[in-house]
């Protein structure tokens, strides 16, 4: 029964491969991250099964240019590998930056103090400095940069750095504190100034920052950490009359100012000012989100509704994390399973609970980067790289869960699966590379792909069910047949 079994086998695989045309085989080499221990494995074999899903690549339908994948830059993340051994730091860092590792091109950092940071801190710490001549990065130096600076030293190809703040100075708002409030009129001028020094201050660090968010989630958050409020035409008219000019009087035109910052459910109407007109558009390179509104969806109109208002701007994911949890250390298991609870879940309101069910971080992780991808997103940056096994340090104890986690007291590092979710894209997927057609005629797989610069195709094939399924890769009269394990995640590079 073996011997027809595995004759039967062979003959449906050479079926497959001549069947529509099909005459040629393409050249694979395939990733797997599964439930049953795969982390980036390089797989070369594959049995049929019963459950066949064909995906049609179609390199001639062209979507977004990629701007890159990747983590953020914390004072949490850089305080904790200082406390590392210089080994266990740099096995981190080249883990992230380096090329065999996950190649990191997309980063993120904070423009002073954030909810992961030791303390509150400003830059501007001088009230009423209006020409921030006392302006200093000094509470950087010991942890941030040094951080950035070693990451570019290993990063062959190099990355962007978008800089976020998470409140102005307080002393420019409203209520004079770091949590909530408004930046008052009359300090426009200085918060646009504040944007200026700080990147002449880190170029002079020898970072350059690629581009800025005019602050971290405008709406606020709860009134629990940094933050400063604005409304969607309050922040246009800032860009408009203010930061845009400032920057571009000081020579920063090369910097793209990214607006909004917050979550997909608020999308549309941030657009529909931003991009209101030709005035009101001319300073934004593009929009920013997060995630954090649901655990349930992507928000798929949502993120056509930007592309479309602004179709040559960027549409770039600038935070996302397993928030809400202190991580599990060393238990692979629980990041596959539909455990983890979001903020949401405590106090959403009856009507909107369906929004934020239990759900499995692997999941959410690969689900929305895939999600993203198929919706003109452009970028797509992870929260802290690095945090400890309580999900911290964090000012306010907003514990959350990192890629890494570390036990700084007793030098140990734990890789998570979700860093080897972020290296299926950020390895494989290059600045630059486009978006191409992908369709899978199962709507339980989810998939996507580019083409990246050097014309290799990587596709991203994530199957959250229970069954093995056997694959079909056609693109024009080529194909190739793999498999998949259940709850695995498979990143598959097409030689041309």
């Amino acid at each position: 029964m073996k011997v027809v079994h595995y004759i039967l086998s062979f003959l449906i695989l050479v079926t497959m491969m001549n069947c529509k045309g099909v005459n040629s085989a393409l050249e694979v080499t395939v990733y797997e991250t599964s439930e049953n221990g795969n982390a980036l494995k390089k797989v070369d074999q594959f049995s049929t099964s019963e459950n066949k899903v064909v995906i049609n690549l179609n390199p001639d339908e062209k979507f977004q240019t990629i701007t890159g994948f990747g983590g953020s830059f914390t004072e949490a993340s850089a305080h904790l590998l200082n406390k590392l051994s210089k080994e266990n730091r740099k096995k981190i860092l080249d883990a992230y930056f380096s090329e065999s590792g996950a190649n990191y091109s997309l980063t993120r950092t904070t423009i002073a103090s954030c909810d992961f940071s030791l303390k509150n801190y400003t830059y501007a710490k001088v009230e009423n400095d209006l020409a921030l001549e006392h302006f200093t990065i000094e509470d950087d130096k010991n942890d941030i940069i040094p951080m950035i600076l070693d990451a570019k030293a290993i990063s062959k190809e190099g990355f962007n750095i978008i800089a976020s703040p998470w409140s102005c100075p307080p002393w420019m708002k409203d209520n004079k504190s770091y949590v909530g409030g408004k930046l008052l009129p009359e300090y426009n001028d200085t918060f646009a100034l504040y944007f200026s020094k700080y990147l002449e201050a880190y170029k002079k660090e020898g970072i350059d920052i690629w581009g800025v968010t005019v602050i971290n989630e405008p709406h606020g958050n709860g009134n629990n950490w940094e933050s400063t409020l604005f409304l969607p035409e309050e922040m246009t008219f800032f860009v408009q009359n203010h930061l845009g000019p400032k920057l571009e009087r000081d020579g920063w035109n090369n910097i793209k100012i990214l607006g909004y910052d917050q979550n997909r459910a608020g999308l549309q109407e941030w657009v529909d000012a931003m991009y209101k007109d030709e005035k009101t558009s001319k300073y934004f390179a593009g929009t920013a989100i997060h995630w954090y509104e649901s655990t349930y969806e992507v928000f798929p109109e949502a993120l056509q509704y930007a592309h479309k208002k602004a179709p040559n701007k960027h549409l770039i994911q600038t935070e996302a994390c397993v928030d809400s949890e202190v991580p599990h250390w060393q238990d692979d298991a629980w990041y596959w399973k539909k455990e983890a609870t979001d903020w949401g879940w405590d106090w959403a309101s009856e009507k909107e609970k369906y929004l934020h069910p239990k759900y499995a971080p692997v999941n959410r992780y690969a689900e929305d980067i895939i999600g993203c991808l198929n919706n003109q997103v452009d970028g797509w940056v992870d929260w802290n790289m690095v945090l400890d096994r309580q999900g911290g340090p964090n000012w306010f104890k907003n514990w959350c869960v990192a890629p890494v986690i570390v036990d700084d007291k007793n030098n140990e590092v734990y890789f998570t699966p979700l860093y080897y979710v972020m290296s299926h894209f950020s390895k494989f997927m290059r600045p630059d590379a486009v978006k191409i057609g992908c369709v899978a005629n199962n709507k339980e797989l989810k998939v996507t792909a580019v083409q990246n610069p050097d014309k290799s195709i990587a596709l991203v094939i994530f199957n959250p069910t229970e069954v093995k399924h056997t694959l079909e890769i056609q693109i024009n009269n080529q194909n190739t047949v793999i498999s998949i394990d259940a709850k695995a995640l498979q990143t598959v590079v097409i030689n041309k």
